[in-house]
Order: structure tokens, then sequence, then C-alpha cells
């Protein structure tokens, strides 16, 4: 009997999916250039997301809406414009996930050559 994707969303914990859909949202190459972008601008206008891709703009708004929907990047409306922002909290929170699944025992290790 195969599980269904609701029987495996009940089964895993909220914040295990929440881990996944942010990496799922990181592994499109657009989006992870699109939060490159936002770590290195600190802010963006769409407009100015979209001249750093060889997109459309209604595709780089698609890529934004899962980036947000992830909770990897807010958007503020500025008049017929959204500004986007890395969410800091939600980063650093994907960060201590990830640094958990390094052994303790690794910290330690120092490659030299």
């Amino acid at each position: 009997m195969m599980a269904t994707f609701e029987t495996l969303n009940q089964l895993i914990p909220a914040e295990k999916l929440r881990l996944a859909k942010m990496l799922k949202a990181l592994g499109n190459p657009i989006r992870f250039r699109i939060m490159e972008t936002l770590a290195e601008r600190q802010t963006c206008m769409t407009y100015e997301i979209v001249a750093t891709t060889p997109l459309a703009q209604s595709t780089v708004s698609q890529h934004l809406k899962v980036l947000r929907q992830a909770g990897l990047i807010q958007g503020e409306i500025e008049g017929p414009a959204t500004c986007y922002c890395i969410d800091p909290d939600s980063v650093r929170w994907l960060k201590e996930q990830i640094e958990g699944w390094l052994p303790t025992c690794c910290s330690m290790i120092h490659v030299s050559q």
C-alpha cells in the first residue's frame, strides 16, 4: 500500500516539512541566484531582480513567490512595485538545521596540506 502525499505530511514533523520546502526552493538555480543577489544588495525591487536574470518579469515573480512561500524572503509593497529582502530569522533557522547534520567531532578536524 502506497502512502499518499497527505499521509506523508502527517507523518513528517512540521519542522522537517519547513526545512524540505526551503531546500527545494533553493534547489532551483534561478532562485538560488535571486537569494545571492538579495544577500549582496540587502534589498531589491522586483525590476532590479528581473535585470539580474534572463527571464521575463512574470517568471521571476513566480520564483519570488516560491521563495516567499518557503519563508526565505520577505516582500513589502511600495507603490506599484515590491521590495524584497532575505528573511534573516528564517535563514538563521535554516543554517541551524543544516549545522545539526554535522557531527560535533568534525568541528575539531582541520585539513592541512
